[in-house]
């Protein structure tokens, strides 16, 4: 699969690394020139590009007319609407996934129809109003105007989780633990694998169901 990630910020630095070490290829395009070369220097030359994502000959030359997904996590929401924008309706590309830094301007997303939308300041707000602990749970992506979520947990010492196997987990319903990050690896889970201390957990549940998963992996 080819991934196009517009913006070399700390979403797009961690999504091109995972993706990379997930044998997919991807290309991170980032026009800050400092920035740049410290993601060159990190992630490879064949990684990166420094380029302006939001410009659609920048686009073109870069092949997005064969990418299977397009994700625009800039700083700017105007940077972002408009990389999807190109994707969706100028390239159509299969896939556009839409950071939102201003929750104001979400609206404005759905409306040109980019369904896939991080909007972290909405989910760390949904999350405040449930009385769920913020700093354990942390939200990475809403789907489906908000009806899935995916959010990222670390495993503290004396997690009621430690030591046991996913499959004698008690996750809630609705609920699939996706990914562990273990140090510098990403583990594509299967139910033999047992979570460790300072692992992080990506996981996919509904909202309502945030506060059991909570419990679940990381006590009461």
């Amino acid at each position: 699969m080819y991934v196009i990630v517009v913006g070399g910020g700390k979403i797009g630095y961690h999504l091109t690394k995972a993706l990379a070490e997930s044998g997919h290829e991807v290309l991170l395009l980032e026009k800050d020139p400092v920035r740049h070369r410290w993601l060159e220097e990190n992630l490879g030359a064949e990684a990166v590009m420094q380029a302006d994502g939001s410009d659609p000959s920048v686009l073109e030359k870069v092949g997005i007319r064969r990418a299977s997904v397009l994700a625009a996590v800039t700083g700017s929401d105007e940077d972002n609407i408009i990389a999807c924008q190109l994707g969706k309706q100028f390239f159509g590309t299969p896939r556009v996934v839409g950071r939102v830094n201003n929750p104001k301007n979400e609206p404005t997303f759905r409306l040109l129809g980019i369904r896939s939308i991080i909007n972290s300041t909405a989910l760390v707000y949904h999350l405040v109003e449930q009385g769920v602990g913020v700093a354990s749970v942390i939200p990475l992506l809403a789907l489906r105007e908000g009806a899935v979520e995916f959010v990222e947990l670390i495993i503290p010492a004396g997690s009621p989780a430690v030591g046991k196997q996913l499959k004698d987990l008690a996750l809630p319903t609705e609920t699939l633990i996706v990914a562990i990050i273990r140090g510098d690896r990403m583990i594509v889970p299967g139910g033999q694998d047992a979570l460790r201390e300072d692992d992080s957990v990506i996981a996919m549940t509904s909202p309502q169901n945030v506060q059991k998963l909570n419990e679940s992996l990381l006590g009461a």
